[in-house]
C-alpha cells in the first residue's frame, strides 16, 4: 500500500475515535467506549452499509497490513503498561482474602454460564474444524474477562480509588486477570499446537522456559539496571532502549510459541520491579503514543472484522444471549464474592457492576481468538457488542447502587486519616 493511503487511513481513524470518545465522555461514559464504538462505525456494519464504495476503497483488504502491524505494536505497549499497573496495585496485597472471593466467583460464575451456552453456539458459530472444547473454553474465558484499566479509570474519575470498595474491586480485577489469562493462554496453546497433546506439551515447556528466563534472569537484571541507572524512577534513553528490547524480545518469544505477543508483553511488565515512580515515568512516555495513536487503529481493525449478519435472525438471538449471560454472570459472581467478604448489598452489587466492565481487554481477547481461528467474524461481532454494552452499563449501574456523593465522601474521609 502507498504511504498516502496509510496516512489517510490514520487520519480518518484518529478523527473518528477522538470525536466518538468526546461525545461519549459528555454523556458520562469512559472515552474508551466511544473509541470502541468508533471502530464499529468504521466497519461494514455502519460505514460499509452507508457508503459501500468509499469504505471498500479506503479500507481495502490489501491495504490493512500496515494498520495491523501498527495496532499489534500498540497492543504490546498497552499490555506492558497493564502488567506494570498490576504490579503497582496495592489492592491484592491489602485485601487478598476479600479480593480473592470476588475475583474467583466473578470468574467461575460467568465461566460456568459460558460453558453452559457453548453447546447452543458451537454448531452455527464455530469455524470449520474447531472442536467443541477449545471453542467452549474460549467462550468461558471471553465471558470471564474484566477490564482492569477501564475499571481503574472509572474509580479514579469518581474519586473511589482509595475507598475500601475501590480497593476491593481493583484487587479482585487483578485476581480475575490471572485466572482468565492463564485459561486463555491454555486454550490458544491447544489450538496453536497443531500436534495434539505433544504440541501442547512443547508449548507448555517453552512457556516454562520463558517464565524462568523472565523471573530468574531478566527480572534481577532489570532490577539492577534500574537501581543503578534510574534510582529516581526516571529511566534514561539507554534504559528505555533496554526496556523496549526486553519487551519486544519477550513478546517475540510468546508469539514464536504460538501464543499471542500480548502475553509476553504483559508478563514482561509484571516482572519489573515494583516502583510507583517508574510506573508514572513509563506511563507518561508510553501511553500518549500507545493509547492516543496506536490503540484506535486496533479498535478500527476490530470494527473492520465485524459483519452485519450478527444483527439479523437467529444470530441476533445468540447475541442477546451472550450479552445477557455475560452481564448476569459477572454481576452475580462479583456481588456474591463481596457479600462473602462482608460487604453490604449496595457495595456488593456495585462491585459486581465494576467487574462487568470489559472494555479494551475483551477486544484483545477477541482478537486473540480471531487470530487463532477459534471464532469467526459473526461471533467476533457479537462479542464486540457485548464488550460495548457491558462497559457502557457500568457507570449507570454504579450510580443506581451507590450513587456518586457517598463514595466521594468516603474517599475524602479515607484520605484524611493519618
Amino acid at each position: 500500500m502507498s504511504v498516502t493511503s496509510l496516512l489517510l487511513q490514520l487520519i480518518v481513524i484518529l478523527v473518528t475515535a477522538r470525536f466518538c470518545g468526546w461525545v461519549l465522555r459528555h454523556v458520562g461514559q469512559p472515552g474508551v467506549v466511544g473509541e470502541m464504538a468508533a471502530g464499529l462505525m468504521l466497519g461494514p456494519v455502519v460505514m460499509g452499509a452507508l457508503f459501500p464504495s468509499l469504505h471498500a476503497q479506503l479500507f481495502s483488504k490489501e491495504s490493512l497490513q500496515g494498520l495491523s502491524s501498527l495496532s499489534t505494536l500498540g497492543l504490546v505497549l498497552f499490555m506492558f503498561v497493564v502488567g506494570l499497573e498490576l504490579r503497582a496495585s496495592k489492592g491484592v496485597r491489602e485485601q487478598l482474602r476479600s479480593a480473592g472471593y470476588v475475583g474467583v466467583l466473578s470468574v467461575v460464575v460467568p465461566m460456568a454460564l459460558g460453558l453452559a451456552i457453548a453447546p447452543a453456539l458451537h454448531p452455527s458459530l464455530a469455524p470449520a474444524g474447531v472442536g467443541f472444547w477449545p471453542f467452549a473454553l474460549f467462550i468461558a474465558a471471553a465471558l470471564s474477562i474484566t477490564a482492569f484499566p477501564v475499571m481503574a479509570r472509572i474509580l479514579k474519575d469518581r474519586g473511589m480509588t482509595r475507598t475500601p470498595f475501590g480497593q476491593l474491586s481493583l484487587g479482585a480485577a487483578a485476581v480475575v486477570d490471572v485466572f482468565a489469562w492463564i485459561l486463555l493462554a491454555f486454550v490458544v496453546a491447544m489450538v496453536g499446537a497443531g500436534e495434539g497433546y505433544q504440541g501442547l506439551l512443547k508449548i507448555t515447556l517453552g512457556m516454562a522456559v520463558v517464565l524462568a528466563a523472565l523471573f530468574f534472569g531478566l527480572k534481577p537484571a532489570f532490577a539492577w539496571l534500574l537501581r543503578v541507572k534510574a534510582p529516581e524512577g526516571e529511566p534514561s534513553t539507554t534504559v528505555m532502549a533496554a526496556l523496549m528490547i526486553g519487551l519486544l524480545a519477550t513478546s517475540l518469544a510468546t508469539e514464536w510459541l504460538h501464543l499471542h505477543a500480548v502475553f509476553g508483553a504483559f508478563l514482561f511488565g509484571a516482572c519489573l520491579p515494583r516502583d510507583d515512580r517508574l510506573l508514572k515515568s513509563l506511563t507518561e512516555r508510553i501511553e500518549p503514543i500507545s493509547i492516543v495513536v496506536l490503540m484506535p487503529l486496533f479498535f478500527a481493525l476490530a470494527g473492520l472484522g465485524t459483519t452485519p449478519n450478527a444483527f439479523s435472525g437467529a444470530s441476533l438471538g445468540a447475541m442477546l444471549l451472550i450479552v445477557g449471560v455475560a452481564t448476569v454472570g459477572k454481576i452475580a459472581g462479583g456481588a456474591a464474592g463481596a457479600r462473602m467478604a462482608g460487604y453490604g448489598w449496595r457495595d456488593s452489587l456495585a462491585t459486581g457492576s465494576l467487574m462487568n466492565a470489559r472494555g479494551l481487554m475483551e477486544l484483545i481477547v477477541m482478537k486473540i481468538g480471531l487470530d487463532a481461528g477459534l471464532i469467526g467474524p459473526e461471533l467476533f461481532t457479537m462479542l464486540l457488542v457485548m464488550a460495548l454494552a457491558t462497559t457502557a452499563m457500568t457507570g449507570p449501574l454504579i450510580n443506581l447502587f451507590i450513587g456518586r456523593k457517598p463514595a466521594v465522601a468516603a474517599d475524602a474521609a479515607h484520605a484524611a486519616k493519618p
